[in-house]
């Protein structure tokens, strides 16, 4: 019998569970994200699965990690402080596919170097130039981001770049060609960039699990799930953190195949900082051919169809005071919910919300908190980010006693960026504790919270709700019509006919509006999504009914929905992709671009063959080190040809291959 360990650290909850022989979940536990130490919140739910299980850790077979803090740091703008290495571009080159918005604002040294197409030498690298800048900009960046002109085709200059930046810092390197081998050298460099940015966060994640892993007894090896829902070591997702993104939403869409055996259906994930939802198609998820698109992100990583919108349990609601009505939206950025505040520091909360509803009229920082992140790395932040930081020191405080200037804000938010600061404010996790649907935390503080809220002013000069209840009922509400729209963007991206306008458009048609509320006129209009939908999330039960009733939908809750992901992570399979191409610079001169150099064949098939050799053993050997048994070798070739004078000619060829096999584990 195998006994398989399941864990989803999340931005708010951490998921346990465990499973017999890959058939049946035996037990399943939760237990609060601690960001500041994540090994307390995955400790935590460890030892209840295992409590409730009856289970002793040293019968775990495999344990599998899946997470959603690499994606939610990209919707959130989180992460460590970078620096990109931008070897043979020109500096307009910084403002192509977001590669300033991924910086935001972190140094940049663009270089003198790089190769052409052919994998030639275009110009010398400026060493030098590239030594002057480590001495005068490392301190406080957390990881370097390399990428140079044509590296998929001779990556020579990044590998110089990494080598001396290896020499005169300590700070890990992240080499674009090891992340992709498809040309697009800005789009590789944004991809580099978010994995350098990721690189400390989820190092300490894996550090922290595999620490506790082996304190509570469990001496089974530790795998990851990736992007695309296949499972790596867990020394490869340190070395290549980027592909972790949306490791949490893929696990949750295998675990929702093993729970439903749905073959075609949307599954809709909701989180406490994001809705994801892809689309099961033939009993398979879809992979991105675009690449993976996290917010506004869009990267050259293989992952999951699937659509990443910041909004959850724990979204931080804005109020809408246009209108006479007025209203409120959702997102994108996670705040702490203020019941939960109010579970962690109920005297000082109840306080602050007691003396707010006191006042005759609301304040701006009404019904706000803010804490320090304790433990973090507080390197390279201003004096003004120091300051306020001190300011906060260890505790709890009512966010209009820290703010004392409007250009606080700013640092504040840089903060809050940095993973080093929270804010807690109203979710809808708060308005679904006043209207009795969760008693997870403090629900009185949630009313007291709603009660400031509701008094806001709308356009009209009127109350945006005469009380908690009936404000909480218009957060729900929203939630719906968000997730709703969410829904139908996907959906409307996966139709076969290609409509005339972007998915988002259509989604909030006004025809589609109208369809959905069966509209009856001179016209009849009717609309519905036309396949079932899978909600999972701890909180699918309390909100996704209503948006079954919406989208006019069957909507399947699995039982174990609320810990799909961490079931996702241990029912997967190890899977690792090698591609590389061959190219004909010349007439009868075949072109193999390795990671070493560029190899040169007479024949375009002997180029082939050893393109394909070298790609086997490269996947083979990543696989066999990730812990896979039973591999086997899956190739394609993408062959582009041309017509030329009557005879048809080798341009390009583009090999992938895929080896794939169950993880290795021990039965008792």
């Amino acid at each position: 019998m195998a006994l398989l360990l399941g864990v989803d650290t999340g931005g708010t909850y951490t998921d346990a569970v465990l499973i017999r022989d890959e058939k049946e979940v035996i037990a399943s536990a939760k237990s609060l994200t601690t960001r500041a130490d994540l090994a307390i919140g995955v400790g935590g739910a460890i030892r209840a699965v295992l409590e409730q299980s009856g289970r002793a850790a040293a019968e775990v077979s495999m344990a599998a990690l899946s997470t959603t803090l690499a994606t939610n740091a990209l919707v959130e703008g989180q992460g460590g402080r970078v620096a990109l290495i931008y070897v043979g571009f020109g500096e307009g080159d910084l403002d192509r596919h977001g590669l300033k918005d991924a910086l935001k604002g972190d140094p940049a040294l663009v270089l003198a170097g790089g190769h052409n197409h052919a994998g030639v030498e275009a110009c010398a690298l400026d060493t030098e130039a590239l030594r002057g800048f480590l001495k005068t900009h490392s301190a406080g960046v957390s990881g370097f981001a390399v990428a140079s002109v044509f590296a998929t085709r001779n990556p020579a200059h990044e590998l110089k770049v990494a080598q001396i930046i290896g020499e005169m810092t300590q700070a890990p390197v992240t080499c674009s060609h090891q992340l992709s081998a498809k040309l697009n050298g800005p789009k590789r460099a944004v991809t580099a960039v978010l994995n350098a940015r990721l690189i400390g966060m989820i190092d300490r994640l894996i550090g922290r699990a595999q620490h506790v892993l082996t304190e509570l007894g469990v001496t089974a090896p530790m795998m990851v799930v990736r992007g695309d829902g296949a499972l790596m070591s867990a020394h490869q997702a340190r070395e290549r953190p980027i592909e972790t993104i949306l490791s949490g939403p893929a696990a949750s869409i295998v675990g929702a195949r093993w729970m439903t055996g749905a073959e075609n259906a949307l599954v809709s994930d909701i989180g406490g900082t994001t809705t994801d939802v892809a689309l099961i198609r033939d009993g398979k998820p879809a992979i991105d051919p675009a690449g993976a698109r996290v917010g506004e992100f869009r990267t050259m990583v293989e992952a999951v169809a699937m659509r990443t919108t910041g909004l959850g349990g724990d979204s931080q609601v804005h109020l809408q005071a246009s209108g006479l009505q007025g209203g409120v939206t959702l997102g994108p950025r996670r705040v702490v919910p203020i019941s939960l505040m109010a579970a962690e520091a109920p005297e000082l909360v109840h306080a602050t919300l007691d003396k707010q509803l006191l006042a005759p009229v609301v304040g701006e920082h009404d019904g706000k908190f803010v804490r320090a992140v304790l433990g973090l790395p507080a390197a390279g932040l201003g004096e003004r980010e120091h300051t306020l930081l001190g300011r906060i020191g260890t505790e709890v405080h009512p966010l209009g006693a820290i703010l004392r200037t409007r250009m606080e804000h700013g640092a504040l938010s840089r903060l809050v960026d940095r993973g080093l600061v929270q804010v807690s404010g109203v979710t809808p996790s708060d308005a679904s504790h006043v209207l009795g649907r969760v008693a997870a935390w403090d629900a009185e503080a949630a009313v007291k919270a709603l009660t400031l809220f509701a008094r806001r002013r709308v356009g009209s000069g009127e109350s945006l709700a005469k009380d908690a209840q009936g404000l909480a009922q218009i957060i729900v509400d929203q939630l719906t019509e968000q997730t709703a729209i969410t829904l139908l963007e996907s959906a409307f991206a996966e139709e076969a006919e290609d409509f005339p306008l972007p998915p988002g458009d259509l989604a909030r048609h006004v025809l589609t509006q109208q369809g959905l509320s069966s509209h009856r006129g001179v016209l009849s209009l009717d609309l519905s999504v036309n396949i079932d939908v899978v909600g999972l999330g701890a909180s699918a039960p309390c909100y996704y009914p209503a948006v079954g009733e919406r989208l006019k939908c069957k909507m399947l809750l699995p039982e174990h929905a609320g810990v799909a992901n961490a079931i996702g992570a241990v029912v997967g399979r190890i899977t690792m992709r090698r591609s590389g191409s061959v190219t004909a610079p010349a007439e009868g001169k075949f072109r193999v671009h390795l990671d070493s150099e560029p190899l040169d064949f007479t024949t375009s098939e002997e180029a082939l063959q050893a393109l394909e050799q070298a790609l086997r053993k490269q996947a083979h050997a990543e696989a066999e080190a990730a812990g896979a048994e039973d591999i086997h070798i899956h190739v394609t070739r993408d062959m582009r040809m041309a017509e030329v004078e009557a005879r048809e000619v080798f341009v390009e060829a583009l090999l992938t291959v895929e080896a794939s096999g169950r993880p290795r584990v021990a039965r008792g």
